[in-house]
């Protein structure tokens, strides 16, 4: 099935990146103390069988990678944050076949300069999209399109400001942040889709932006993290305001083996789904919800 194959380019790219550690170690004596390079990759899987049960079931298998580093570099007042995370899953179920179940790229990037003890002056970048097509289905398990591969993307920036009390805790507000969406597919540019013009490929946002990051370690084994990203545009509608949660938790089990628990809420208005009411199909934002849950094996350096 060709959307197995981003899942096995992606199970490739940890092998190769473990095995590129572990064959190249660098030399102490010249390492560059002012970068520090982590990060986790993670598989996940999660199946239901049932046979000749009362309360009824359906069979289903499920699979994640999520590739998560961060490159931090600090020097003096000066501090570059980065972070990348590409996460793709896979579902079947009895009669329905695979679907996806998660798919995104997030590139983060904050440049700070030290204006007080917790304190930064800063510039915020960060960039989202996708790498396969995205379908929504009917009862008859007919496939629409509705997303693709920078169909869409979004990229933010801007000047502003940044508490951060450790790299546990921080919250970036930009009050004069531009934001784009791009929709490079021409049938979803041409239906308009993520509030470009019908035709266009691109939509030019102007507002505030906040990005806030919490995580708590209740254990040694036992982490919860919080992410949220809330953008208003002061050209239209600023009332209107985008917001993107995410909560992780994570559980360790052994040394590699984890299980993950994740929740992501969108508000977008922009975005409009797909309702029928009175067999009249519909579009209207509504809140959209992802759940992801799972056991698998964690490799962190």
């Amino acid at each position: 099935m060709k959307q197995t194959l981003p899942l096995f380019l992606l199970f490739l790219f940890i092998s190769l990146t473990g095995f590129a550690q572990t064959t190249a170690p660098v030399d102490s004596a010249h390492k560059d103390t002012s970068w520090k390079i982590h990060g986790q990759n993670t598989f996940l899987i999660s199946q239901s069988s049932f046979s000749n049960w009362a309360a009824g079931g359906v069979n289903s298998f499920s699979a994640n990678l999520v590739l998560d580093y961060d490159f931090d570099y600090k020097k003096g007042d000066w501090s570059w944050d980065n972070k990348a995370i590409f996460g793709y899953g896979l579902s079947d179920q009895t009669g329905l076949g695979w679907r996806k179940n998660d798919d995104r790229i997030i590139l983060n990037s904050l440049l700070g300069y030290k204006a007080a003890k917790f304190w930064l002056y800063t510039f915020y970048m960060n960039f989202q999209t996708q790498l396969t097509n995205g379908y929504s289905y009917n009862v008859a398990n007919q496939g629409t399109l509705i997303s693709a591969l920078f169909a869409p993307a979004y990229l933010t920036f801007g000047p502003g400001f940044a508490y951060k009390q450790s790299d546990n805790f921080r919250i970036n507000f930009s009050p004069l942040a531009a934001r784009i969406t791009i929709v490079q597919n021409d049938s979803l540019s041409n239906q308009g889709a993520f509030g470009v013009t019908p035709g266009s490929k691109s939509l030019f946002e102007f507002g505030a932006s906040l990005d806030a990051y919490y995580k708590i370690n209740f254990s040694k084994n036992i982490a919860f993290e919080n992410i949220l990203k809330l953008y208003s545009n002061y050209i239209s509608q600023p009332q209107n305001i985008y917001m993107d949660y995410t909560a992780n938790l994570f559980m360790k089990v052994s040394k590699i083996v984890t299980v993950n628990a994740g929740l992501e809420l969108i508000s977008d208005p922009l975005a409009k789904i797909a309702v029928m009411n009175n067999g009249v199909t519909e579009y209207h934002s509504l809140l959209q919800v992802k759940q992801i849950f799972g056991a698998g094996v964690t490799y962190k350096f």
